[in-house]
C-alpha cells in the first residue's frame, strides 16, 4: 500500500468528529464545507478511489486471506481435453425426425370420420349415403360433385376428412380406399315456432344428423 494511501481509524470515520473530518479533508485537498454524513461520504468516496487507483498486486496483498499461488516452470499447462464424439454423431442432426409410416395391418383397415350436428333432416342425407355406399373414393367424389341435393356438400367434406385421416395414419392414396360403410343418424331436432293466422304458432322441427362414413383397402372383401 502506498503511503499516501489513508487509512480510517479503527472506530470508522463515524468516530472522528466534524473538525478531524474537516482536518483529514483539507489534508487529502477535498472541499470540507457540508454536515457530518456528507464529510464521511467524501471520506469514503476517496477511499474507494484510492483503492481502485492501486495496481492489482497490492491490492491482491491487501485482501484478508489472500495467498500467492506459485506454478512450477516445468510443469506443462493442463491442455483442455478436446469433446469425445459418440459413433455415428455425424449423421445426428437437430431437425425434428419425419415419423416414420404406420405399418399396414393384416387384416382388414378401416379409417373412420365422423361429423355431427350437420343442419340436414336425416331422411335427406340418407338418399345421397345410399348412392356412395359401397364405392370407390373417386367414383363416390364424383357423384356427390353432380349430385342436386344440399347434403351431398357436406358428405363431400366428410369423405375428404376420412381420406385425409387414412393418408396421415397409414399413407394411403385415394386410389386404394373403398367406401365400406356410409350412415346417418339423428341428431337433436331445433323446435321452432311461426305465427299463423287467428293468433296460432306452427312449431318448425329443425333437424340435424350425425354422419358417418368407414373406408377400407380396396382389396378387402367385405
Amino acid at each position: 500500500m502506498t503511503d499516501e494511501m489513508r487509512t480510517p481509524p479503527e472506530g470508522g470515520w463515524e468516530s472522528l468528529k466534524v473538525d478531524e473530518l474537516k482536518a483529514e479533508l483539507e489534508a487529502r485537498g477535498l472541499p470540507k464545507s457540508g454536515k457530518k454524513d456528507e464529510l464521511i461520504a467524501r471520506l469514503v468516496d476517496d477511499d474507494v478511489a484510492q483503492q481502485d487507483n492501486l495496481p492489482a498486486e497490492e491490492a491482491a496483498a491487501d485482501e484478508p486471506g489472500a495467498t500467492e499461488e506459485v506454478v512450477a516452470p516445468d510443469e506443462p499447462a493442463e491442455q483442455p481435453s478436446a469433446p469425445t464424439r459418440r459413433r455415428g454423431s455425424a449423421e445426428t442432426t437437430t431437425a425434428q425426425p419425419k415419423r416414420a409410416a404406420a405399418a399396414r395391418p393384416d387384416g382388414d383397415l378401416i379409417v373412420r370420420a365422423r361429423s355431427k350436428y350437420v343442419r340436414t333432416a336425416p331422411r335427406k342425407a340418407r338418399l345421397v349415403m345410399g348412392h356412395i355406399r359401397g364405392k370407390e373414393v373417386e367414383q363416390a367424389r364424383a357423384i356427390l360433385n353432380h349430385a342436386p341435393r344440399a347434403a351431398a356438400e357436406e358428405i363431400l367434406k366428410l369423405l375428404n376428412s376420412a381420406v385425409a385421416n387414412a393418408e396421415s395414419a397409414y399413407e394411403l392414396g385415394p386410389d386404394e380406399l373403398r367406401i365400406v360403410k356410409a350412415v346417418v343418424d339423428e341428431g337433436p331436432t331445433i323446435k321452432r315456432y311461426r305465427p299463423r293466422a287467428l293468433g296460432r304458432a306452427t312449431p318448425i322441427k329443425k333437424r340435424t344428423s350425425h354422419m358417418t362414413i368407414e373406408l377400407t383397402t380396396t382389396g378387402n372383401g367385405r
